[in-house]
């Protein structure tokens, strides 16, 4: 099976499964403030193409013009509706539109904003040669960065030094052993740690271990529970 074919098939089935549960935060969060429910964000996909990452809308309208790039868990932003669906993920979950049109794959690096991407080293522009993907290594393990940049005055600047050069690596060790296997791996740690994100941890260090990458597997360790 391709990895195409696994993100169509899974996508789908996750679309027609979870459409209920998805129209109904839609709604509420329409019913908030009466504006379009949804979130349309700027980012960098494979070869450079920038394309919309769909979001199921957890912030005030035009949120991104009244403040950091990066969200703090007591960004004032985040709307009442917001602080639940972005604590469970549930605003990630539209994302299987991105993966169904083929902008995006189930498992592969985060993708980030224009703005970071103009940061990227020469190793980093390596992430923009594949999909960027609903989650991956990196998503497990900073599945708190609104905890971590949470206390800091410049979140953005708190992302680009804790979170962005670990993320980075992890975005390329995926890329250096990316397989179905490996994929079906993660979307299981995924699930896991929505139950236990201790768990969830875990099971990255040690797939990291036996991958050979025992550097990236102690430098998670700080980010345990890691507050700030």
């Amino acid at each position: 099976m391709t990895k195409r074919l696994l993100d169509f098939i899974f996508s789908f089935f996750g679309l027609l499964l979870l459409g209920p549960f998805l129209i109904f935060f839609i709604f509420l969060v329409w019913l908030e403030d009466q504006a379009n429910p949804f979130y349309f964000a700027s980012r960098v996909g494979r070869n450079n193409k920038s394309f919309k990452m769909i979001k199921i809308r957890s912030m005030v309208v035009d949120a991104e013009k009244k403040g950091s790039e990066t969200i703090g868990l007591n960004d004032k932003r985040i709307t009442k509706v917001g602080k639940i669906i972005r604590k469970y993920k549930i605003d990630e979950l539209s994302q299987l539109l991105n993966v169904l049109v083929g902008d995006m794959s189930l498992v592969g690096p985060r993708p980030n904003t224009p703005k970071e991407v103009v940061k990227y080293n020469q190793q980093e522009q390596i992430l923009l040669k594949v999909k960027p993907g609903i989650t991956d290594f990196s998503s497990i393990i900073f599945s708190n960065e609104a905890e971590l940049v949470a206390d800091h005055l410049d979140p953005d600047y708190a992302y680009d030094t804790l979170i962005r050069p670990l993320k980075s690596r992890l975005g390329l060790v995926y890329i250096e052993n990316q397989g179905i296997k490996l994929d079906l791996k993660l979307l299981f740690f995924t699930l896991a740690t929505l139950f236990s994100r201790k768990l969830g941890i875990e099971l990255v260090r040690n797939t990291l271990e036996k991958l050979g990458y025992r550097e990236e597997a102690r430098a998670i360790d700080g980010f345990g529970n890691r507050r700030n």
